[in-house]
């Protein structure tokens, strides 16, 4: 774990004094940790990974976390949303009673298709606007 610390301190050029002082942890600290007789407490370790920029597990292990997947579900009221604007869309596409495709009006097959290809795309788009504001934790 020492090695890391090491490692960080010849990235960013600088001292362990520096990072001492700058980090609010002490050079006796440093000194044991160092040979190995003691090994810092969680608060500790967070300055130091904290003024590296880098986390805990970084420092402890020298591998980042593997980030997880926001992977966003769509609750019922988004299918409820869904649902009504696909009946917005076929509405404000309609001509009278009927759906017109050339000039003819769209058989039952051909609407419903219609309609599973707007809820797709609706449903994509509403996943997507999610992901746009993914939680921190999943940056």
């Amino acid at each position: 774990m020492y090695e890391i610390f090491e490692q960080l301190l010849q990235k960013f050029g600088v001292t362990a004094y520096k990072v001492s002082k700058e980090a609010g942890v002490s050079q006796s600290m440093l000194s044991e940790w160092k040979k190995g007789s003691y090994t810092p407490k969680q608060d500790k370790l967070q300055k130091i990974a904290d003024y590296f920029g880098v986390t805990v597990d970084y420092l402890m292990t020298g591998k980042e976390p593997e980030q997880k997947e926001f992977n966003p579900q769509l609750t019922a009221k988004d299918e409820k949303d869904i649902s009504k604007k696909v009946d917005e869309i076929l509405s404000q596409l309609s001509t009278g009673d009927a759906l017109m495709f050339d000039g003819e009006p769209m058989d039952e097959d051909t609407k419903e298709l219609l309609r599973v290809s707007l809820e797709n795309g609706v449903r994509i788009a509403k996943i997507s606007a999610k992901k746009k504001f993914t939680p921190k934790k999943y940056r």
